[in-house]
């Protein structure tokens, strides 16, 4: 595979949920999730849905162009507005489809959103690695991983949605050479997906330094972050608990540069955390509280960055 030049783009796809809510599915791996019974199911999805278009609306007024698929009415898909876990997208036109450790987020993984970006993007080839569900292999996309695109390098934190042997050989057919590492949490609990710990822009990189308790894994990764040229901003256990890690830098108008957040997120940072994100970058943040609170997943997740050529 050629290797990919940007790290940003202003194509995004995101899904419109139908009937977003609480998974109790993904609740073991995932401690950013929480259940709150005084919310009805309906207002749980109306807030969602409130909280999406919004969310939308924000990002093209800044000119970044969003790609907004209706999920279907059934099968039922509680977590249906986080694609990124599914679906990657890349400069060469391949497209790989991804393992869930969830039986009904696979439901998730549609071929008519894929055939219906082909009338735009070319798209040519296709990798699956859905059949590893049946080993118990799994990889949930750019949650289980965070790619530095122009530098061939793949980030990820071993957990129960990412499987080593499934990132290494994910990394071979892609041409990147893999970086894995041990995260936990303050109760000693594997995080579950890399992006909620970790956002690497074109120039920084957003880390909880603290989830990982292996100077020598530590002394790795810090190696790729000066080597490629990176800033290291980083973040405290409770900020990335407030989804501080969960950022994601795309384009917007004129190209530029942006840091999309949640409110929830920009609230835990310190002034000086955002000077120093500042430097490199606009922030543009949104309240997303109830797509975190139930689904456990913030901005981030719930866009799928799109990288392949347009026709």
């Amino acid at each position: 595979m050629a290797k990919e030049t940007k790290q940003t783009t202003r194509h995004i796809l995101m899904v419109r949920p139908a009937h977003f809510g609480f998974n109790p599915e993904t609740a073991g791996s995932n401690a950013f999730q929480s259940e709150d019974s005084l919310l009805s199911p309906k207002e749980i999805s109306r807030r969602a849905l409130d909280e999406f278009d919004a969310f939308v609306a924000a990002l093209r007024s800044e000119g970044v162009d969003v790609i907004v698929v209706q999920d279907t009415d059934q099968p039922v898909k509680p977590d249906a507005v986080f694609p990124n876990n599914w679906v990657t997208f890349h400069e060469d036109g391949t497209v790989v489809t991804y393992p869930m450790l969830s039986e009904v987020r696979r439901l998730e993984r549609r071929e008519d959103v894929l055939q219906s970006l082909a009338g735009r993007f070319e798209i040519k080839r296709h990798i699956h690695l859905e059949a590893y569900e049946r080993q118990g292999k799994i990889l949930e996309g750019t949650g289980s991983m965070i790619i530095d695109r122009p530098n061939a390098l793949v980030y990820a934190c071993v957990s129960p949605r990412t499987h080593p042997e499934l990132l290494a050989e994910f990394a071979q057919m892609m041409d990147y050479k893999p970086v894995l590492f041990k995260a936990v949490d303050a109760e000693g609990m594997d995080i579950y997906h890399t992006n909620v710990m970790m956002a690497l822009g074109e120039t920084f990189v957003v880390i909880c330094r603290q989830s990982i308790s292996s100077e020598k894994e530590w002394a790795e990764i810090a190696r790729h972050f000066e080597k490629t040229g990176k800033e290291v901003i980083e973040i405290t256990l409770p900020q990335m608990m407030s989804f501080a890690g969960n950022m994601l830098q795309i384009r917007g108008k004129d190209e530029e540069r942006l840091l999309v957040m949640s409110s929830e997120a920009y609230g835990s940072l310190e002034k000086k955390q955002l000077e120093q994100l500042e430097r490199h970058t606009r922030i543009l943040h949104q309240p997303i509280p109830t797509i975190e609170k139930f689904g456990g997943g913030s901005v981030r997740c719930m866009m799928a960055e799109v990288f392949l050529p347009e026709k």
